[in-house]
């Protein structure tokens, strides 16, 4: 891993690519772990989380989440999710964040060094290559790991360097599996909306 500490850097997370790739690994998101380990290694400017959310009456499964993230060093941009029926009657929730993240980090190039893009959604590699022009190098987290492989061939073949989730985990994430004490520095566990996203042809990284 090609990090330098000397490098202006944003990172830019994909919240619901994100939660789907550490959960297909078997891992949770410990997002005070997360940024505390990338600000040890560069300097970080400005740490984006982007994440579509679903207001289930007054209350969005989200806000623990988001309002933890809100207060403890990230920059948040969300959107309202849409839920809507398909055809078949089955429930579903739209919510795509991918031109919020490419017109933050087209803003953001010309004032930084690294971009870090957490996504494994091949669209993303025209913006990628944009960076690039500007003079910015781009690392991606994903994964190859996973079943299926949950990053594009074009967009990891883009990146200057692909970072893989499972071999950062340890670093910032706990095992599903452990039930840790409540500590009110870690962001809360929540259900994701992301459980139940559809247009899986839209967010497929393969696509």
């Amino acid at each position: 891993m090609n990090l330098q500490k000397t490098e202006k850097t944003c990172l830019f997370i994909d919240g619901s690519s994100l939660y789907s790739t550490s959960r297909s690994l078997g891992f949770d998101v410990d997002y005070k772990k997360l940024l505390d380990f990338f600000a040890a290694k560069t300097h970080i400017i400005r740490a984006y989380y982007y994440a579509a959310i679903l207001d289930t009456e007054d209350y969005s499964p989200l806000k623990p989440l988001t309002d933890w993230l809100s207060y403890n060093g990230y920059f948040l941009v969300t959107k309202p999710a849409r839920e809507f029926t398909d055809s078949t009657g089955k429930r579903r929730v739209k919510g795509n964040m991918d031109i919020e993240i490419a017109v933050d980090m087209m803003e953001m190039a010309p004032h930084i060094d690294h971009a870090i893009l957490f996504s494994g959604d091949s669209d993303f590699r025209r913006v990628v290559e944009a960076v690039q022009r500007q003079g910015t190098r781009v690392s991606v987290v994903s994964s190859m790991r996973s079943t299926p492989p949950l990053i594009g061939d074009d967009l990891r073949r883009q990146a200057d360097q692909f970072l893989e989730l499972s071999a950062l985990a340890g670093n910032f994430t706990r095992r599903q599996t452990e039930n840790p004490r409540p500590v009110r520095t870690n962001a809360p566990p929540v259900r994701h909306p992301a459980d139940q996203m559809s247009e899986p042809d839209e967010d497929d990284p393969l696509s």
